[in-house]
């Protein structure tokens, strides 16, 4: 089971499926960016964990803006709580269940001229959070 658990860096428990808390170590020690670069590196970590993080693509879209080629790269006080939000979303107590396919599904959604978001319930519990940043040409299209 270690091995298994090694290879896809998540933990199956008794209450479902949880993050690798060396993983979550390394992001409550992750330092500020300092170059698009680093916004990437940090984002691909966050990214793998994305289904755990309600909102995340709302938390994340000021700072997916550094990592565009035309960009300047400009910290605010805006990209840092954006920042510091996503470090503390991820290293909150994570848990998703594990679905039960003899019970019923409940799928919240939501959508905006932002992005798009969804949960996927399971018996009043969390099976997954998903959600995504509208592309320039989607945000012409109706939310209805």
């Amino acid at each position: 089971m270690d091995l298994i658990n090694w290879v896809f860096r998540q933990y199956l428990g008794i209450k479902g499926i949880e993050v690798d808390p060396i993983k979550m170590d390394a992001v409550k020690s992750w330092l500020r960016p300092l170059s698009p670069t680093d916004i990437r590196r940090f984002l691909g970590l966050a990214g793998y964990y994305r289904r755990f993080v309600d909102g995340f693509s709302c938390i994340v879209s000021p700072l997916t803006t550094f990592t565009q080629n035309k960009a300047k790269f400009i910290w605010s006080d805006d990209s840092e709580k954006c920042f510091q939000e996503l470090k503390d979303r991820l290293t909150s107590a994570l848990v998703l269940t594990l679905p039960e396919y003899m019970y019923g599904f409940v799928v919240y959604y939501d959508a905006s001229r932002v992005g798009l978001g969804c949960v996927l319930m399971q018996i009043g519990k969390v099976v997954l959070y998903d959600s995504r940043k509208l592309k320039v040409h989607e945000k012409n299209y109706p939310t209805h």
